[in-house]
């Protein structure tokens, strides 16, 4: 994004706010404090990624933004509403692909629709629509038996893109990978996700991917986790290759910048 596009993104709607989000768990004996205070916004058509050390609260913060977990304090907002009574406006996409083995490409894209009881003609419809798009025509009826790893996961992004959320969010989708296939699918799946004009969270330990896929990227202290600093990527990402984007000097100096600020007291430890 540069910085005429990165304008544009701040006179974007807010579809997706974190106000004061703080997790606390009930331990053994004592409380268990897993996020202090969170708070940002997404923008449509934004893309944030969301870093931090091992064990600082990514995935409990994940799980809050989801709708899977009730903060113990704040709140999550996507398009005005609580996260917990926006069903249908976010999808997933999990470090697991999760897709049925026992079911075709096709039904497995079908699977969100049909929870959601779109009739069969018009979900088929979808399904196929995404399937051709997304360069995975002839393989309607093959299982994930059949596929390769990025192939499952390009079924996987169609099956949570198919039912049409206003934001998705990707936990470590890539992390199964290798390191090849791992970066096509991240160029790929940020294509994806701009062309459909969606928002999307992505959650990492990999800076790199970060950088690569963000608009911004916000960076987590060390559990108890807070906000340690929010930083904006500037980068030419059109007609870029995976690997050309990771060559640039503007990359290697987001890259450094992100390193030092989770080195600070309360970012790494």
């Amino acid at each position: 994004m540069n910085a005429f596009a990165h304008d544009l993104a701040e006179a974007a709607p807010i579809v997706l706010r974190a106000d004061n989000v703080g997790v606390t768990f009930d331990g053994a004996g004592r409380p268990v404090e897993a996020i202090r205070k969170v708070d940002f916004e997404l923008r449509r058509g934004e893309t944030l990624a969301i870093v931090g050390p091992s064990g600082c609260g990514k995935s409990t913060l994940f799980n809050a933004i989801a709708g899977l977990l009730r903060p113990t304090r704040g709140h999550v907002e996507v398009g005005g509403r609580r996260v917990d009574d926006a069903a249908g406006h976010v999808g997933y996409m999990l470090q697991k692909d999760l897709l049925l083995p026992w079911r075709s490409v096709l039904d497995n894209v079908m699977l969100g629709l049909e929870i959601r009881k779109t009739p069969k003609p018009r979900a088929r419809e979808i399904a196929l629509e995404l399937i051709r798009t997304y360069g995975l025509s002839g393989f309607e009826h093959a299982k994930p038996a059949a596929l390769s790893g990025g192939m499952r996961q390009r079924v996987a992004i169609m099956r949570t893109l198919a039912f049409d959320p206003e934001v998705i969010l990707l936990d470590e989708p890539f992390s199964a990978l290798d390191f090849q296939t791992r970066l096509l699918m991240q160029a790929d799946v940020s294509r994806v996700i701009a062309e459909r004009g969606k928002s999307a969270i992505l959650v990492t330990h990999d800076i790199g991917e970060a950088i690569a896929m963000a608009d911004r990227v916000l960076m987590l202290s060390a559990r108890p986790a807070t906000v340690q600093s929010m930083l904006v990527i500037d980068l030419p990402r059109a007609n870029c290759d995976p690997a050309g984007l990771r060559t640039a000097p503007k990359f290697q100096e987001y890259f450094a910048k992100i390193w030092a600020d989770l080195e600070k007291p309360g970012g790494l430890g």
